[in-house]
C-alpha cells in the first residue's frame, strides 16, 4: 500500500512532464552532430516563444468566445480585459526575451545557421494564427507572404500535420476580434440611443455634427493662440486644421454614410469619465495596449536580427530585416488609433444628452 502511495504521488516533474519537455532540445530526429551550446541556446529560446504563443492563443480564443455573443454581458467585460492584459504582459516579456538571443554573436550564429536550411520564423503557424484571430488582413501583409498558401504547401510536403492545417483554416473562417470589436462598438448607446431605436440615425448624426462643430471651435482657439505668440500664419494653420476636419468627417461618415461603430468609439473616448462607459473604455485601452505590445515585440525581433545578420537574406528566402521592418507598419485596430486624432478638449464638446442613463446603476 505504501509503495503504491509513493507511485501515485504527484510531483513537480510529473505535473509538468519535465522529462519529456527537457528531452526536446536536441534538434530534429537523427540530427547529427548534436547541437553545440550556441545552437541549443537558439533552439531553447524559440521553443520558449512557441510555448508563450500557445498561451496567447488560449487567451485570445477565450476572448473570442466571450465577444462572439450578440450582446456582451456586463459581467464578461472584466474577464475579457483580464485575458487581454495577460496577452499584453506575455508580449512584453517576449520583447525582453530577444535580449537572450542577443547574447549570440554574429559569428556564433553563423557557425550553425546553415543547419536551419530553409526554415523560417514565418512558418510559426501559432504566430500566424495570432495575427489572423486578431484581424490582420492578407492585403496588409508584405507582398508574397501568404500564410495559408504556405501552410498548405507545408502540409502537402508532410512538414505539418493535417490537424495543424485544419486549425489554421478554422481560425481563418471565424470572424476576427477586430470584427467582433467593431460589431460591439456599433451597439454603443450614443446620447441614450441604441441601434434599432426609432430615430437612432438622427441622434447619431446630430452627435457627429456637434463633435465636428467642437473641432472647428477648437481650431479657432489653436489659431488664435499661435497668432498671439507670433508662431505661424493663419492661412497655413487653417489649411492644415481644415484637412483634419475633412478627415474627421470622412472617418465618421465615409462616403456620406454614418459609421456607427466609429461614432460609438468616439463617444466612449470623449466621455470616458461616465460610469457606464468605464469598462468599455478599459476594453478599448486593453486592445490598444495589446497592439502596442505586439509592435514593440516585432521591433525587438527586427533589431535582434539586424544585430545578428545585418541586411542579408533570411533563411526562408525573405528579405530578412527589411521584411521584419515592414511588419512594423501593420495596424490591426486601425480605428482605435485613428480616433485619437479627432478628439477634442472635454470642455469644448457638447454635454451628453440623457446623462442619467450613463450613471451608476445601484441595486437595492
Amino acid at each position: 500500500m505504501e509503495a503504491n502511495e509513493h507511485r501515485n504521488r504527484m510531483t513537480y516533474g510529473n505535473y509538468l512532464r519535465l522529462e519529456e519537455i527537457l528531452g526536446l532540445q536536441e534538434g530534429p530526429a537523427d540530427y547529427s552532430p548534436a547541437p553545440c551550446n550556441n545552437e541549443k541556446h537558439f533552439i531553447i529560446v524559440h521553443q520558449a516563444f512557441e510555448l508563450w504563443f500557445k498561451l496567447v492563443l488560449t487567451e485570445l480564443k477565450q476572448v473570442h468566445k466571450l465577444m462572439s455573443s450578440e450582446e456582451i454581458d456586463e459581467n464578461s467585460m472584466p474577464i475579457i480585459v483580464h485575458h487581454l492584459k495577460r496577452v499584453s504582459a506575455v508580449f512584453d516579456l517576449m520583447s525582453q526575451q530577444w535580449k537572450v538571443m542577443e547574447t549570440l554573436t554574429p559569428q556564433d550564429f553563423l557557425s550553425f545557421r546553415d543547419r536551419l536550411g530553409t526554415s523560417s520564423g514565418f512558418e510559426s503557424w501559432q504566430l500566424r494564427q495570432i495575427e489572423i484571430i486578431l484581424g490582420l488582413e492578407q492585403q496588409q501583409r508584405d507582398a508574397g507572404m501568404d500564410p495559408l498558401n504556405h501552410m498548405k504547401k507545408l502540409e502537402s510536403e508532410g512538414k505539418i500535420s493535417a490537424k495543424v492545417l485544419a486549425e489554421f483554416n478554422s481560425v481563418l473562417q471565424a470572424p476576427s476580434l477586430n470584427q467582433l470589436l467593431t460589431n460591439w462598438l456599433s451597439r454603443t448607446p450614443i446620447n441614450g440611443s441604441i441601434t434599432g431605436n426609432p430615430g437612432d440615425q438622427d441622434v447619431v448624426s446630430t452627435y457627429i455634427d456637434g463633435h465636428l462643430s467642437a473641432m472647428r471651435a477648437h481650431s479657432d482657439i489653436i489659431i488664435s493662440h499661435f497668432e498671439s505668440i507670433g508662431h505661424g500664419d493663419e492661412s497655413t494653420m487653417r489649411e492644415r486644421l481644415n484637412k483634419s476636419l475633412s478627415n474627421a468627417e470622412q472617418f465618421l461618415r465615409p462616403n456620406g454614410e454614418i459609421n456607427r461603430s466609429r461614432a460609438g468609439l468616439l463617444f466612449i473616448e470623449s466621455y470616458r469619465e461616465l460610469p457606464l462607459l468605464s469598462w468599455p473604455r478599459e476594453l478599448i485601452d486593453s486592445f490598444v495596449d495589446l497592439e502596442e505590445s505586439i509592435l514593440l515585440f516585432r521591433n525587438s525581433h527586427a533589431r535582434m536580427v539586424e544585430r545578428m545578420i545585418g541586411r542579408r537574406m533570411g533563411t526562408g528566402g525573405s528579405s530578412g530585416v527589411d521584411y521584419l521592418d515592414a511588419t512594423l507598419k501593420y495596424r490591426i485596430f486601425v480605428d482605435l488609433w485613428t480616433v485619437r486624432t479627432i478628439l477634442v478638449r472635454r470642455d469644448l464638446i457638447p454635454s451628453v444628452v440623457g446623462l442619467e442613463y450613463y450613471g451608476f446603476n445601484s441595486q437595492h
